[in-house]
């Protein structure tokens, strides 16, 4: 799992918002972008995020 001082310093890299850990994805709580998180590292990249449609 993420380390919790990790997911502190950790931003969303399209809108520099803070992230949350949320069932294996980092989640952006402003624009909603889930990013992946393989072996357990967080993929940080825009081009990789799901964008949440509502």
């Amino acid at each position: 799992m993420i380390d919790k001082e990790l997911l502190e310093i950790l931003a969303c890299p399209a809108c520099k918002s803070k992230v949350r850990l949320e069932a294996e994805k980092i989640v952006c709580g402003n624009c909603k972008r889930r990013y992946p998180i393989r072996e357990g590292i967080p993929v940080m990249l825009v081009e990789e995020a799901e964008q949440e449609t509502v």
